[in-house]
């Protein structure tokens, strides 16, 4: 496939997984951004996706942009949001894709100031996903500290994507690919999800976390 033909099927795509991430409460109106690298060009959803369209999106409201994030096709303009994404997508060469979503259980923890550790069996492979230190929406401050957040988990990003909360704001999935960046995100808002309601039983998720990993690890060999 030529790099013209991946970059339409990519903000087919991205187009795609915004309104996924807004049907299935991955985000709300009030922001998010999916991206993605293609070669030495970057698709980026534009400014406005949640406020203005609710992100009922086209592929045209996907940006296509240099590493830089100089405008090369595209109705619209570049999001304030946007500088994490770039951080990430021009520091890594394991990822290519990013997925910054307000999903809806995880911001729970965000505005606690906490960080979610795995307790399903499909999330396990992400270890512990922390929070960084709060910095204001749209600062160059906040794409340091998600850059920062990223380094030591090059082979997580490798294997399929690490993720990390912003206090007050929401999460960053960074995969290898557009669909595990997707997926990651989705995985770690039900991992959220069932840590709240585990509150309702009582139950010490900890403890029982520990006896089913080591459970797990008998049959890893």
């Amino acid at each position: 496939m030529s790099e013209t033909a991946l970059i339409e099927e990519t903000r087919q795509k991205i187009a795609e997984f915004g309104g996924m991430m807004f049907d299935r409460f991955l985000t709300d109106t009030a922001g998010g951004n999916i991206s993605a690298r293609v070669g030495n060009l970057i698709c980026i959803t534009s400014a406005g996706c949640g406020s203005k369209h609710r992100w009922h999106i086209t592929p045209e409201q996907v940006l296509v942009t240099d590493l830089e994030g100089n405008l090369v096709k595209g109705e619209g303009k570049i999001s304030r949001e946007a500088k994490a994404h770039y951080a990430l997508l021009n520091e890594f060469s394991e990822g290519t894709a990013v997925v910054h979503c307000h999903a809806r259980n995880v911001l729970v923890f965000a505005a606690a100031g906490l960080p979610l550790d795995p307790v399903i069996e499909a999330t396990l492979k992400f270890g512990r996903t922390p929070i960084v230190d709060y910095a204001p929406a749209h600062s160059n401050e906040l794409a340091e500290w998600v850059m920062a957040s990223m380094r030591g988990r090059e082979a997580i990003i490798t294997k399929q994507a690490a993720l990390t909360i912003v206090p007050w704001h929401g999460l960053f999935s960074f995969g290898k690919t557009l669909d595990a960046a997707f997926d990651a995100a989705e995985r770690m808002e039900v991992n959220a999800f069932v840590t709240l309601q585990s509150k309702l039983l009582n139950v010490d998720l900890d403890a029982q976390r520990e006896k089913l990993v080591r459970a797990r690890e008998r049959f890893i060999t």
